[in-house]
């Protein structure tokens, strides 16, 4: 997630360092002390006098280091600008884990759908197996009936293929039944 307004121009301060001096002093006379903090201690370079027998000579002033900022205001400085930036980096970490959350949420509501749709395929594919098993029988009945039907229409061609070796058709045998029985 992108940081805007005021985060944005946090972070960009915190990309910004200071411009190191443009005079330094890089003499190396004996004068330089070091404290036990490490800085140094540099006494001013004693002037010469312009009352010299040189004939009008200019004497130059030794360069001297601007005043560096107060290490306590920049450290602050610092802390402020890495609390922004992890700051953002932080509600970036939650946003992700809130989506991450409503994501298990929505599917965790998927599979309870679908786990529903199941139970009533199931339910149903019960209900039709009890439907099938009661209509067993029945169908046991139709599957006699064929058999009869096929074991009947074989006959009837048996005897068929017998009236026309006795040279009498069958519509004119059935016919005669026909008139017989009404």
């Amino acid at each position: 997630m992108a940081a805007t307004g005021e985060e944005a121009a946090a972070m960009d301060n915190i990309s910004r360092v200071p411009a190191p001096p443009t005079d330094l002093n890089l003499s190396t006379e004996p004068d330089q002390r070091r404290d036990a903090g490490g800085t140094e201690n540099q006494a001013p370079a004693p002037k010469r006098s312009s009352n010299n027998n040189d004939g009008g000579v200019e004497t130059a002033e030794e360069a001297t280091e601007p005043a560096e900022p107060d290490i306590n205001e920049l450290c602050r400085d610092m802390f402020e600008k890495m609390a922004v930036f992890l700051q953002g980096e932080l509600t970036a970490t939650c946003e992700d884990y809130k989506l991450l959350e409503n994501m298990n949420k929505l599917t965790s509501l998927k599979y309870m759908e679908m786990k529903d749709i199941s139970i009533n395929i199931s339910r149903n594919l019960q209900d039709l197996n009890q439907k099938y098993a009661s209509l067993q029988p029945y169908l046991d009945q139709i599957n006699q009936i064929e058999e009869q039907v096929t074991a009947l229409e074989q006959a009837a061609y048996k005897l068929d293929t017998y009236s026309k070796k006795l040279g009498i058709p069958m519509h004119s045998l059935f016919k005669k039944l026909r008139t017989r029985l009404s």
